[in-house]
Formats: structure tokens, sequence, C-alpha cells
């Protein structure tokens, strides 16, 4: 990102032995010691070797696990065991916002480093406004991201084009529909944490 400065969102302890060491978001131990009343048994958090499990026998497998569903599991509410994340109020929303910034940074990271494996180079349009603008001294480190990154001006692009041609298609719409619910409902009661 072209002028914009990004610190780390690394923790760093110092050992018993004076030594400095940093713990990057990535590490297993990270949201442990981010947040110590939410995980005070210590468990382990995400990290980029977290495998699938086979269901019958335990073991891992070759398939992965990305952040975002590790943290959908975390997040999860379930009649059998009681989840603390649940139950944590404005540190759950705390938890939530930086589990999103960390789930970003992965993936702008890996975008970052698989540029060639993305082919950027075949991006015409964007390499024909570099040539029109001529002043390429400013761009800083050419980090392309693919139209399906969300926030992404192609993004947008995209997606109003796409709305465009739904109208072109099928007209303009004519109902606006709005929904209005009584949180008193049983249905909704029924769904609520005691208290």
């Amino acid at each position: 990102m072209v002028g914009e400065q990004h610190g780390a969102r690394d923790i760093i302890l110092e050992e018993r032995s004076g030594i400095i060491k940093k713990i990057p978001d990535t590490h297993r131990s990270y949201d442990a010691l981010q947040y110590p009343l939410l995980f005070w048994q210590g468990e382990d958090g995400y990290h980029f070797e977290l495998r699938q499990r086979n269901p019958m026998t335990g073991l891992p497998q070759s398939k992965k696990i990305s952040a975002m569903q590790f943290y959908a599991y975390r997040m999860m509410k379930r009649s059998t065991e009681f989840n603390i994340l649940l139950r944590s109020n404005a540190l759950f929303h705390q938890f939530i916002v930086d589990m999103y910034a960390k789930i970003e940074s992965e993936r702008l990271l890996y975008l970052r480093l698989n540029q060639r494996t993305l082919r950027v180079e075949q991006y015409a349009h964007l390499r024909d406004a570099v040539m029109n603008d001529g002043n390429v001294a400013d761009i800083g480190q050419l980090i392309i991201l693919p139209s399906i990154f969300t926030g992404d001006p192609r993004h947008m692009h995209e997606r109003t084009q796409d709305a465009m041609t739904y109208v072109k298609n099928y007209g303009r719409p004519d109902l606006f529909i709005t929904f209005t619910c009584n949180p008193n409902w049983t249905e909704i009661q029924q769904e609520l944490f005691v208290g």
C-alpha cells in the first residue's frame, strides 16, 4: 500500500533469562497471550500448519484448516459445551475484530507471496493504466489484488457492473421489502442465553 506504514501485531515477551521473544499473530500461542481471560487454559490458537483430523481415527489429514474455518468453529454455539467467547460481551467483539484483521492479513500475505502463481502480469487493464499514466516512480512495490478480494476497487467495480446488468436484463427494481420483528418473540427468546 503506497505511502502507508503498518506496524506488526506481534506480542513481545521477555523471558526469565532476559531474552526478548517476538510472538507473531500467526503463532499458535497468540490468542492465549493476547486474550488471557478468554483462553485461561492456554489453548492453542490458529497457526499455518493446523490440519483437519479424520473423525473416525483422530489422525491428522493432509488438508489444512484456514483461519476463517478455525475461528468460525470456535464461535459456534453448541448446546453440549460452554463457550466462554459467546458470553464475553465487549471482549468478544474485540476478539472478533482482531481475528478478522488476522484473517485479512493472512490473505494479503498469501497474495503478496504468490504474485507469480496468480499471474498478475496478465492484468491487461492495469498494465494499460500504468503505461498511460507514465509515472511509475510513486507506485512502490507492485502487489496486485485479484478482483475477488473483498473491498478492492476492482471487486466493487465488478459488483456494480453485475448490478447494472441485472437492471438492464430485468428492469428497475420496484419493491423494497423491509421486515420488523419483536425481540420478545418466543423464537428469538429461545436462541438467547439465560439473562
